[in-house]
């Protein structure tokens, strides 16, 4: 399958780019995304930041050291900064604005289930949060002003010790670049970079998830304790007097070891579990439910009348068998099975006279504020 050059690649394939440049090689894009709708200025920005439930961070870099202080953010501490040398970093913006949400949705030649969120970062001249590098692929849109950034493929990571933030105590760059706003900068895992605000403006990271092997088999044990469901109880009818009551027996060890066999899993227990996984919101995510509520017919109309959109912070993944939304599955019925993975995939559905058990499915998650159709 040949597919169509992207525009935001620079008319490059997602074959090439996944080819040539994924988890390999930087690449630079100039004037990749001009039209990023309504900038979002450092007055939302502050907004965004005073929120309880939103993520956000102020970096400052004083007298030789880092500063780091988290969100909520007041606007008087706005107001006691200087005009240089500071970066405010809020988290999920996509969560909040429909025009960045877009952006973020834009990346869909890369699977949903590894992208994560776009943060946006505002800094005045001499902004920086330091050279660093990051665990997971990240894509850096330069939204107004200009900036400086540098990058290195060096092997060097060691890291500041005692710094508030992951700030690597040797940068040597390999390549330096001024971008204008519009330019795109994509950086594979590890990759050191240093980027500095020469004018005022703002980057739009776009990230991947990129969980660690110990997360995962966290996580899939928590899954799986929920699951487990194993007969029988520890015996031991011939038990030898021991000589060290203290010591636990080989005979022991060996029954619990052949116990723990009996846990077994295949794929399609990872596939279940990675639905839950994936799909599950954050811890700081909350879904608005309707005020007023309408009817189920009401409903069937106005998603005839005007189709259906996610909320912004909703996440639809599925597998061969399975739809996930928001951290459960959704128990489709087979004959919807193309619907609902029409709506994961466009996030959105076009107005139009759906079967009854879609409706009734469709309604409760309308129900629980996971989508809308108005």
């Amino acid at each position: 399958m040949t597919h169509p050059p992207i525009e935001i690649l620079g008319g490059m394939t997602a074959d090439v780019f996944i080819r040539d440049y994924w988890q390999k090689a930087p690449l630079l894009i100039r004037g990749a995304l001009t039209d990023v709708g309504e900038p979002v200025g450092l007055e939302w920005l502050k907004e965004l930041a005073s929120q309880d439930e939103v993520e956000s961070r102020l970096i400052e870099y004083r007298q030789s050291k880092w500063l780091v202080e988290h969100g909520p953010l007041s606007a008087r501490r706005f107001d006691r900064l200087p005009e240089s040398d500071w970066t405010v970093l809020v988290q999920s913006v996509n969560h909040h604005l429909p025009h960045i949400a877009d952006i973020l949705w834009r990346f869909d030649f890369l699977p949903f289930a590894r992208l994560d969120d776009l943060m946006i970062s505002y800094a005045p001249p001499g902004g920086t949060v330091g050279p660093h590098f990051d665990s997971y692929d990240v894509f850096l849109l330069q939204v107004g002003g200009k900036k400086r950034w540098q990058i290195s493929g060096q092997e060097d990571i060691r890291l500041v010790e005692g710094a508030p933030i992951k700030i690597l105590q040797s940068f040597e760059a390999d390549q330096t670049w001024e971008v204008n706003h519009g330019d795109l900068l994509y950086l594979p895992p590890k990759y050191a970079h240093y980027g500095v605000a020469l004018e005022p403006g703002m980057t739009y990271s776009i990230g991947f998830r990129a969980p660690t092997q110990q997360e995962l088999v966290t996580q899939f044990l928590i899954y799986l304790q929920d699951r487990v469901a194993l007969e029988g109880m520890y015996a031991d009818p011939n038990l030898t007097p021991p000589t060290e009551p203290a010591r636990i027996a080989p005979e022991m060890v060996t029954q619990v070891a052949t116990m723990l066999k009996a846990i077994q899993w295949d794929d399609a227990t990872v596939a279940d579990f990675l639905g839950h996984y994936l799909s599950e919101p954050k811890p700081h995510v909350f879904y608005d439910a309707p005020d007023e509520p309408m009817g189920e017919d009401d409903f069937a109309e106005a998603l005839a009348t005007h189709g259906l959109s996610l909320d912004l912070k909703t996440q639809i993944l599925f597998t061969e068998t399975e739809v996930y939304c928001n951290g459960e599955p959704i128990g489709t019925e087979a004959e919807d099975t193309t619907l609902w993975r029409q709506l994961a995939n466009q996030r959105q559905l076009p107005p139009a006279a759906y079967p009854a058990d879609f409706i009734a499915g469709l309604y409760e998650g309308y129900l629980s504020g996971y989508w809308y159709a108005e």
